[in-house]
């Protein structure tokens, strides 16, 4: 959390989604526990009591000491404790910390992000009413559809493994079964799977499981929606949607579009996988390579494109609400998915951390070689992008309803000028270098004069203020502190 809070950029700080103050002059404030709750169920986030927010959105201290620090930990552990407050406690003591910021003392509280199977975290004892999230705008109550969203991902076993008992296996589209198989065979010829009947087949690849009600075969989720037809997979999913649409000329709402719901086709993921594919690709001019002689069509830019539409379908949450929804611009792809990143979309960016909301849809899709496993799909469009020297694609995470949005530009970079950068930089940092120096010497001659002071007496004197103060005698190897957060003063070794 170093990187929310840094006690020597105090006077840099403003409120954001990520960090939040509170006065607490007259003891916890109610609303910490809806902060707790929002950061704890969103990103993470600090909580600084001690502090309000003037109207410049600039901060300032309300004048806690030493007396009210001790009463207002003791009554925030007392109840962080008490499951009647909080459900589940994510602290340590490590997480809490008083800094001295003048002459009075902030509490800052660093909440991190629950894990999946952590949330929701609620308070006072309300699931459906006391569980929050972030935004930019604050805490705001999470609906019902939010709260079920985040029980369906606390488990293990993902939602599209259940079976579904009042399903048959005739309700499945034999077409895109052996469209599939047909695949299948010819990515990996000799796979084991390759001898297996149709309906061995799909118990193999986790599209059908024996039921433990009648103990026969049925479609489990996940083979409900890879090779089902539209009207059988929205009784099990009614606000399963996919769309796709192409929006070439601005004079047309669309110059193309293809949705699951028309009847005109299967309206299964599987062939909506393939179909959108195909029109994706169609005007993306990368160059051709060769190899040997022969030309490769499939390039880094093609592959990166099925990891990014496998990976908007495998991460979809088919209960919520608004449905898939890939646009085609000019010059852009927008892919749309309904549920939040279980990962958060950091850790997503980051990759190396592979938790797809669909388990076993992302095995049918790695068994055709599409998608990865190890949690690099994301990091590798990005890379990609960066090798075409194209804009950085963009994830946006927004919530009520929960959605992830992807957008990709085949759009060049502008050309920075880095030797203009460079010598500002070295301009900025020479006189930033300048003024410490001259501040250090200040500092000399006051704890020569006054001897032993206080950070906020030394700030005074050389016009900066305390936080800043604090860091420039950090770098002085002849300053030494004394005492505590709360007291600390310095002086001249």
């Amino acid at each position: 959390m170093t990187e929310l809070f840094d006690i020597s950029k105090f006077d840099s700080y403003k409120e954001d989604n990520r960090r939040e103050v509170k006065k607490a002059n007259g003891g916890l404030p109610i609303a910490l526990w809806d902060t707790y709750s929002s950061f704890a169920n969103t990103y993470g986030g600090v909580i600084i009591l001690g502090i309000k927010e003037l109207d410049d959105k600039s901060w300032k201290t309300t004048g806690l000491k030493t007396a009210d620090k001790e009463k207002l930990l003791d009554n925030f552990w007392n109840l962080i404790h008490n499951s009647q407050k909080v459900n589940i406690n994510l602290l340590s003591e490590n997480d809490v910390e008083v800094y001295e910021v003048g002459e009075d003392l902030i509490i800052v509280i660093c909440v991190p992000m629950a894990k999946r199977e952590q949330k929701p975290v609620f308070i006072n004892n309300d699931m459906f009413g006391g569980t929050f999230r972030r935004d930019h705008s604050g805490d705001y109550h999470c609906t019902r559809l939010q709260v079920k969203a985040m029980l369906r991902d606390q488990t293990d076993n993902t939602m599209d493994m259940e079976v579904l008992d009042d399903a048959l296996m005739e309700d499945l589209n034999k077409e895109t079964i052996q469209g599939y198989r047909n695949r299948h065979r010819t990515l990996k010829a000799g796979h084991p799977f390759e001898r297996l009947d149709d309906l061995e087949y799909l118990r193999s690849i986790g599209a059908a499981a024996v039921s433990d009600v009648d103990k026969q075969l049925h479609p489990t989720a996940a083979g409900m929606l890879m090779f089902g037809n539209e009207y059988n997979i929205v009784r099990h999913f009614p606000e399963y949607f996919l769309d796709y649409r192409e929006l070439l000329d601005p004079t047309i709402r669309w110059t193309d579009r293809l949705q699951s719901s028309s009847g005109e086709w299967s309206g299964n993921i599987c062939d909506f996988y393939f179909r959108v594919y195909n029109k994706m690709i169609k005007d993306i001019k990368v160059p051709f390579k060769t190899k040997g002689g022969d030309r490769i069509d499939d390039t880094p830019v093609h592959e990166a494109l099925r990891e990014a539409l496998a990976n908007c379908l495998i991460n979809t949450d088919f209960y919520g609400v608004r449905g898939v929804v890939i646009k085609k611009e000019p010059d852009k792809l927008i892919m749309e998915n309904p549920g939040y990143s279980r990962t958060g979309k950091a850790q997503m960016r980051k990759g190396g951390v592979s938790d797809p909301r669909n388990k076993t849809l992302m095995k049918m899709f790695n068994l055709i070689n599409i998608g990865e496993r190890a949690g690099s799909g994301v990091p590798n469009i990005f890379n990609v992008w960066e090798d075409e020297g194209w804009i950085e694609p963009v994830i946006e995470e927004q919530f009520d309803p929960d959605r992830m949005i992807l957008t990709l530009e085949f759009k060049k970079k502008q050309a920075k000028k880095t030797s203009d950068k460079k010598q500002a930089k070295k301009t900025s940092d020479k006189k930033q270098a300048k003024k410490t120096t001259k501040n250090m010497v200040e500092i000399r001659k006051y704890l020569q004069k006054y001897g032993e002071s206080t950070t906020s007496d030394i700030a005074a004197h050389i016009e900066l203020s305390p936080a800043r103060t604090r860091v420039i005698m950090a770098e002085m190897d002849d300053v030494e502190a004394i005492g505590g957060n709360s007291n600390r003063t310095y002086k001249l070794k």
